[in-house]
């Protein structure tokens, strides 16, 4: 009697394949991100929010360390996967334990070796929001909405739902995660990717992952593809003069967006979240041409002011500042 392989059973007996899923090494992953901004801070010109994320990541770092999330059921595994579809959507499954990494986090952060002192009452009036305003704020960032007054709370909130999501996706095995439709979202959490990486070492070198911003998964994506429409057609890619090639922006004609890709084959430090945001200046130069950003970075943030006087300003927030 012949048996039908599964996809990951058959890419267990091929031993040229590469793997489709990257999980987040959840140990180690805020500590290198910060170490990476810190050295991507040095004559960058917004080196004080650099700085200030990195703190953050310190804080994400610590707040992970024992940190115990719920696991997704075998049914809820099965029904993912005979649908195509990502296994825990983050706006409809927020673990409630974020709300602990988040006071764990502003201990940290309040703490001897904290913020400075100017950034000390927000952090206490994040403290004392309540549970359903934090809640309320939290599934909004998520849906990539930020409302002026919470601005200087959001890079909070989303480190700390960061922590929580990474978590989650690294206690799971490759072979939970579905094949999702499409492919340009994450596949844990329905995330859009912040960016794209070229990785090397092992089975995976020279292969390039979507890396979700939300929970850190990365999934396999064609080289010379878009990550947001999936054309093949009309891909270019476009960098700053003298900057080398370890951060480019690539422009897709089809769907008019631009998404970064990072590349460890030109430096192995390059972090495709930390990289991203260090690379603002690209974004920039980026927003005088007819190319759009498809997905913003989570930890910057763009708010939409409250009306005043009839008109509606956009600005670029820096809690830091």
């Amino acid at each position: 009697m012949q048996r039908i392989l599964q996809p990951g059973e058959i890419e267990a007996l091929d031993h040229t394949s590469f793997p489709r899923i990257l999980l987040p090494q959840v140990s180690s992953l805020f500590a290198e991100r910060a170490a990476r901004l810190r050295q991507l801070a040095d004559g960058n010109p917004i080196a004080d929010y650099l700085l200030f994320v990195a703190q953050i990541m310190d804080a994400q770092h610590k707040a992970v360390a024992g940190l115990e999330v719920t696991a997704p059921d075998a049914e809820l595994i099965a029904r993912a996967q005979a649908h195509s579809m990502p296994l825990l959507p983050a706006v409809d499954t927020i673990d409630a334990v974020w709300q602990t990494v988040l006071d764990n986090m502003l201990d940290t952060l309040q703490g001897s070796e904290g913020l400075p002192a100017p950034l000390q009452p927000l952090l206490q009036e994040l403290r004392a929001l309540a549970p359903e305003a934090r809640a309320d704020i939290a599934k909004k960032l998520l849906q990539k909405e930020v409302a002026a007054r919470h601005v200087g709370m959001a890079p909070f909130i989303m480190a700390a739902l960061q922590v929580t999501f990474a978590k989650r996706s690294a206690n799971l095995s490759p072979r939970d995660v579905p094949y999702t439709d499409p492919a340009s979202i994450c596949p844990i959490c329905a995330s859009e990717p912040v960016a794209s990486v070229v990785r090397i070492g092992g089975k995976m070198a020279g292969h390039r992952y979507a890396h979700c911003g939300t929970c850190a998964c990365e999934w396999h994506t064609v080289r010379v593809k878009c990550t947001h429409c999936e054309s093949t057609k009309g891909i270019h890619y476009q960098g700053l003069e003298g900057a080398g090639e370890e951060v480019l922006a690539e422009t897709c004609d089809e769907c008019g967006c631009y998404r970064k890709i990072v590349n460890q084959e030109k430096n192995p430090m390059v972090d495709p979240l930390a990289d991203d945001l260090a690379s603002l200046m690209l974004d920039l130069l980026m927003s005088e041409t007819e190319f759009q950003r498809a997905s913003p970075n989570p930890l910057l943030f763009v708010a939409v002011a409250e009306e005043q006087n009839g008109e509606l300003n956009s600005e670029l927030v820096d809690p830091a500042a």
